[in-house]
């Protein structure tokens, strides 16, 4: 049955959900984070978390700036944060100020690529998913969101229906996330190549006469410098 969501009732007004509320770890205290999420008129509850950086209901986030997801990465600290974070219920990644042609840098002895491989494999063999961001400001954007869906009973808050828990769920995920990419067409590319790794080094052509037009979006983003 539709209802006419204009139509005026004598029902009584919900009553306005109170201010989202996240706690964030106290070595965010002095990030720039914090002062965006109080001026998006979010209550902020300082305190030690033992995992993650920030706390939204039952969803567990660590913030990794660029230079320090790098960083991380190399001297394998990341990886005991992220089998700390598969402990909690929900957790997310987030990533901010993701810039792959800060690796040209000499000083910088990076393959962009293990940096690209290593994010995947984030999702893929972690389940977390990894959110990039373009400086604090949207990472408190994204936030907020966060603690508004929480604030809302109905709604789970997932970056997608659920969190992929097969090989093959995983891989449907990742394909999925691209733009135009479809349920049928991320199972017609797994089912062709096997492997997104394969479907990441396959020829445009062999892509292109496989989905036709919907290639494009898989061809732009693997070659796409950020």
């Amino acid at each position: 049955m539709l209802h006419n969501i204009f139509k005026k009732t004598k029902s009584k007004k919900a009553k306005p959900l109170p201010a989202p509320k996240i706690i964030a770890d106290y070595r965010e205290r002095n990030s720039l984070v914090i002062p965006t999420l109080k001026e998006l008129k979010v209550e902020v509850e300082i305190k030690e978390l033992k995992v993650g950086d920030f706390q939204i209901g039952d969803i567990t986030i660590e913030r990794k700036t660029f230079n320090d997801f790098l960083e991380s990465m190399i001297n394998k600290r990341l990886l005991n944060q992220l089998k700390n974070l598969q402990q909690t219920k929900k957790a997310i990644l987030i990533l901010e100020g993701y810039d792959i042609d800060y690796l040209e840098k000499k000083e910088r002895n990076i393959n962009p690529n293990a940096v690209r491989g290593f994010i995947l494999s984030i999702s893929l063999e972690h389940n977390i998913p990894v959110i990039t961001t373009e400086d604090a400001q949207e990472t408190a954007i994204y936030l907020n969101v966060l603690a508004k869906k929480q604030l809302k009973k109905s709604v789970e808050i997932s970056l997608h229906s659920r969190i992929p828990k097969t090989k093959k769920e995983q891989q449907k995920y990742i394909l999925e996330s691209f733009p135009n990419i479809g349920p049928k067409t991320a199972e017609k590319l797994l089912k062709h190549f096997r492997t997104i790794q394969n479907i990441m080094n396959a020829e445009e052509k062999e892509i292109q006469e496989l989905i036709g037009k919907k290639s494009e979006s898989i061809i732009n983003l693997r070659n796409l410098k950020f």
